[in-house]
Parts: C-alpha cells; structure tokens; sequence
C-alpha cells in the first residue's frame, strides 16, 4: 500500500510563489506544511515550513495551527 497523503485543502499566495497544504495521512491523522516553488525552477514545490512532523486529531485542528504557524496565510484567507 502507498503511503501518500490526501490533500484535503491547498492555498495560495496570490502570486503562486508559496502554499500551505492541509492534509489526511493513511494513519487518519491530520498535518500540514507549507511549500515554495520559483517560477524559473521547473522541479516543482519545495517544502520550506517544516510542519510535516506535526500530528493532529482533526482536519480544523491542523487549519488552526497552520494559521497560527505561516505568516501570510491569514492575510490570505482572511481574519477568522
């Protein structure tokens, strides 16, 4: 069996340059990270948050935290 985690929820900079993924791993816990990708560099996204060890009971908890931990994401999506 893979071992790959369903992204429930990606959001982006309005410049495409960075996102936060929330996530559902094959344990049913629940993480996020945040991700970097240059337009000139083809190889993709590169994770840069360093979250991806934190552990969460539920999809609201990993989105609190996420908030809380990347500066730009409540700007992004907006004051709760």
């Amino acid at each position: 069996m893979a071992h790959e985690n369903k992204v429930l929820k990606s959001i982006n900079t309005p410049d495409g340059g960075r996102c936060v993924d929330i996530y559902r791993r094959p344990d049913a816990t629940f993480g996020f990270e945040e991700f970097r990708r240059d337009t000139e560099d083809a190889r993709g996204w590169f994770p840069i948050g360093h979250h991806a060890g934190l552990i969460f009971e539920t999809q609201e908890a990993a989105f609190t935290q996420a908030k809380a931990k990347v500066p730009w994401l409540a700007d992004v999506i907006g004051a709760d």
